[in-house]
């Protein structure tokens, strides 16, 4: 006697579900009241804006004006490098500690929800935001108002990661350092800190490339770098300098984040050798 073919599952879940999806995304297109039409017009106008943009590319950099349109180019990038690390260390100093009190395995319940809820509150808010709302008063239109929003930003997104670098890590060595009788402080610095810290500076890192993409949009409201240089190029419809600019902004990060990819990816490998040869 054969035993009978168990019954096929229902596609009812699946297509109710299906469903839910693409009605959400109709409503959200129709929400945004859009010329949809115009899309059909969108391949001839980048051929149209890729040629003006390129037009300076082709022309002898080291001829007037062409040389100072790079050299203007790479001191507002230069301008752009040195706001995102100036960023970055700020968020880097401060969001450590952060990121101790929100772990659940190393601060108590109730440190951990505030500090939780204060590195939420602060991914909450954009960093242009911080920058005109708080920073715009007090420093004015100046680079520094762009760093320390681009700080503060970074505090949200790296206390979180530290934090839970930190309940993931191998309870072995701080289990045997409690053992022997250490104190809170060391076990946090030699059981904890030594095995989460390649992981957290890779963060930092990965977080220097976002910040610098941060930067060119923060300087589209006058706070300097890259991007206050396009504000002004746009617009003056000046698209040959445009397109250098943009030209250096791609070319260096590219640069900048091979270069991060290659020391996070040294680090970590590192970490996970020596991880190899304890255990």
């Amino acid at each position: 006697m054969s035993t009978p073919r168990p019954a096929a599952p229902s596609k009812v879940p699946a297509t109710i579900a299906f469903v839910a999806v693409a009605a959400v995304v109709i409503g959200c297109a129709v929400a945004l009241r859009a010329d949809w039409a115009a899309l059909l017009g969108l391949p001839e106008r980048l051929v149209t804006y890729a040629r003006l943009l390129t037009e300076g590319f082709w022309a002898n950099p080291f001829a007037d004006p062409q040389r100072e349109w790079w050299a203007v180019a790479f001191d507002f990038m230069l301008d752009s490098l040195s706001i995102a690390w100036i960023g970055t260390l700020i968020g880097a100093i401060l969001s450590l500690p952060l990121g101790f009190a929100a772990a659940r395995n190393v601060a108590p319940a109730w440190l951990v929800w505030i500090t939780r809820t204060l590195l939420n509150v602060i991914r909450a808010i954009p960093e242009f935001i911080l920058a005109i709302v708080f920073l715009l008063p007090l420093f004015g239109f100046h680079p520094a108002a762009g760093a320390i929003a681009l700080g503060i930003g970074s505090v949200g997104t790296l206390g979180k990661l530290t934090s839970e670098a930190l309940e993931d890590l191998s309870p072995g060595p701080v289990e045997a350092l409690r053992a022997t009788g250490a104190s809170g402080l060391s076990v946090l610095r030699w059981g904890m800190l030594p095995q989460v810290m390649p992981e957290i500076v890779s963060f930092w890192l990965y977080r220097f490339e976002v910040n610098i993409r941060a930067g060119a949009i923060l300087g589209m409201l006058g706070l300097g770098g890259i991007g206050f240089l396009f504000d002004q190029l746009f617009n003056g419809r000046e698209w040959a300098r445009a397109g250098i600019a943009l030209l250096v902004t791609v070319v260096v990060t590219i640069i900048v984040d091979q270069l991060s990819a290659a020391v996070r990816h040294r680090i970590i490998g590192t970490e996970q050798l020596t991880h190899r040869e304890v255990f």
